[in-house]
């Protein structure tokens, strides 16, 4: 049997090209200006890039630069030259108006580093937030050879004798101080203890979700999403992500061999079970679109609504991420899955094994932090998937409705698993920050709050601002929740069972647009229903009367990602971004510069 050619290397293109001297002379001189020699560039090694996302912008991935020296360590022990280079930076904490807008912008910086400079494959660095979902979906554009080091999550927080969630301290101190429990220092100590390391959240928040999703798509090794930051073993990770990328180069290991449908269908399920964020609907669909493969908003509700809760983490539990880690992490998630019959154990990894031979050696769940599928937190805990006149998707976390929230609204005998109430109608944050206190507006058990134009267009970028707290004479009354709906997100921190990313929104013509203050609402969980409760001909009369709103760009980005952005429910992309796809192979190496 003939043996398969050993694929070319794409950065001989670059070094070593006897048909076109003079240009290879010109792109190996400088390279050889900080150290690299003739014969490294020239050789069969190949060249590994390391997608740098720390910097002193992005906190919870600033020790990133010290990790990617094991992971050059990594690389070069294996036989690769590494490159490193900085990506777009992205912190959820830190970008005005929303890092959303930052997504689709490092997303193309990353593309047209991979395709047009002299890498064979890449190390992604995620951590937070937006991070993973940028670094994916530029891997799968360009379908080189990549795989994904996690920065990892802080260490516990503590706040007098408690644990200290990352995220989940704001929300609850928010509550104190509205209540007048706590003083504006002390909300700043509680909410300063929730983060004590270097790190992402130490929360299943977005950040630690999207990292898990990572791991549960076979983008990274088994393990590796979720050691904490300051832990021997995340050094030890980086280094071992370093020498297996060389491999993957070696075997052409791309992502599309390893984000298949079957990979999409696993990480769905594995946010169900680790009670994961609602923002992983729209930055896996995303990656998916990039990807090539179809992927609805409404198969989270068909493959995932049943999947019990496993992981025992806050929001939807009480550990948070040093615990979980211990208790052997995502690969002892997915091994109760996968033994459950819930996996596709075929699915390859960047391993070069299939995801059922990588869970071989995972340890079983330890029945508190990581629950059996026999015994979970709950029976039910996927994402449901609404629409009606209000609009045509939105999501709900069903794994953080509480018992409360279960009670108030959605155990009237009468009418199951639906409520209806008044609709109170905030503008934006600023209107809802301006107003929520006002004596004036009807809010009571019987409102629901209402949230708009904080869309992808509306904001822009779609903003966390759809979990709401009531008034402060309420919270003062022990009425800490009220049902929030919003064309935006809101944190994956948060415990509040809000409909969110609305799609479409309100800036786009949405039903949100057309919604008043003291409207009916019907919210049915059973039927996945959520409508205004009024005639058609009123519907039809706003409608004609609807106008879209003046937009107002503050930065010449704003402006172009508002006329090519699509819905949160199609992944919140540039749309003619997704046509482009696989173009390594779809091009071929990029024309000449000289």
């Amino acid at each position: 049997m003939a043996k398969t050619a050993k694929p070319r290397l794409r950065s001989r293109a670059w070094f070593d090209n006897p048909d076109d001297p003079g240009m290879t002379a010109l792109y190996l001189e400088r390279y050889l200006n900080y150290g690299l020699t003739l014969d490294e560039l020239r050789s069969d090694k190949p060249v590994i890039g390391i997608a740098q996302s720390g910097s002193d912008l992005s906190p919870c991935n600033r020790h990133h630069l010290e990790l990617a020296k094991r992971v050059r360590d990594g690389i070069r022990d294996a036989g690769g030259i590494p490159l490193e280079f900085p990506t777009h930076p992205i912190q959820e904490t830190g970008k005005r108006p929303t890092a959303a807008l930052d997504r689709n912008l490092a997303y193309l910086g990353l593309v047209e580093l991979l395709y047009g400079y002299p890498i064979d494959g890449v190390v992604l660095t995620t951590g937070c937030d937006k991070t993973t979902p940028a670094m994916l979906m530029g891997a799968a554009t360009v379908d080189i050879p990549a795989i994904v080091l996690s920065g990892g999550p802080m260490l516990d927080g503590h706040h007098k004798g408690k644990l200290a969630g990352s995220g989940m301290a704001v929300w609850s101190a928010r509550e104190d101080l509205a209540a007048g429990r706590i003083d504006y220092d002390e909300f700043m100590r509680a909410v300063a203890a929730s983060a004590p390391s270097a790190g992402h959240c130490n929360t299943m928040g977005t950040a630690s979700s999207m990292n898990a999703m990572a791991e549960a798509l076979g983008m990274s090794l088994p393990g590796c999403s979720a050691i904490p930051a300051p832990y021997r073993e995340r050094g030890q990770m980086a280094y071992h992500t370093g020498v297996r990328i060389v491999g993957m180069v070696r075997e052409d290991l791309r992502p599309s061999r390893i984000m298949t449908r079957q990979a999409f269908e696993n990480a769905i399920v594995a946010a169900s079970a680790l009670g994961a964020s609602t923002n992983c609907p729209p930055h896996i669909t995303a990656i998916a679109r990039h990807m090539g493969v179809d992927l609805n908003v409404k198969d989270w509700d068909k493959v995932g609504y049943d999947i019990p809760l496993l992981v025992n983490m806050q929001p939807a539990g009480k550990y948070l991420g040093e615990s979980f880690h211990r208790a052997g992490g995502v690969p002892a998630v997915m091994k109760a899955l996968l033994k459950a019959g819930k996996l596709h154990g075929g699915a390859m990894t960047v391993t070069g094994k299939s995801y059922a031979d990588n869970l071989k050696t995972a340890p079983d769940p330890d029945g508190d932090v990581i629950r059996t599928y026999a015994k979970p937190l709950l029976k039910q805990s996927g994402f449901a998937v609404l629409s009606g006149n209000l609009f045509d998707s939105a999501v709900m976390k069903t794994s953080v409705i509480s018992a409360e929230f279960r009670r108030q609204y959605l155990e009237n005998p009468k009418d199951p698993m639906a409520f209806e109430g008044r609709a109170i109608v905030f503008e934006g944050p600023e209107d809802y920050h301006a107003r929520i206190n006002d004596p004036k507006l009807p809010i009571d058990r019987d409102a629901i709050l209402f949230i708009r134009h904080v869309g992808p267009i509306g904001y822009p970028g779609a903003a966390e601002v759809v979990n709401m707290l009531p008034p402060d004479r309420l919270v003062k009354e022990g009425i800490t929740l009220l049902p929030c709906v919003g064309d935006g997100r809101q944190s994956g921190t948060s415990a509040s069972p809000s409909i969110l990313n609305a799609s479409p929104e309100a800036a786009a013509g949405g039903g949100l647009a057309l919604l008043k203050t003291g409207d009916r609402v019907r919210i049915d969980l059973k039927r996945r229903r959520a409508d205004m409760l009024i005639s058609k001909a009123e519907l039809d009369k706003r409608r004609k009367a609807w106008r879209a709103p003046k937009l107002v760009h503050q930065t010449p980005w704003q402006e172009l990602q508002r006329g090519a952005i699509g819905q949160l429910e199609t992944g919140g992309c540039l749309d003619f971004a997704t046509r482009y796809q696989r173009i390594d192979r779809t091009h071929g190496i990029p024309r000449n510069n000289h």
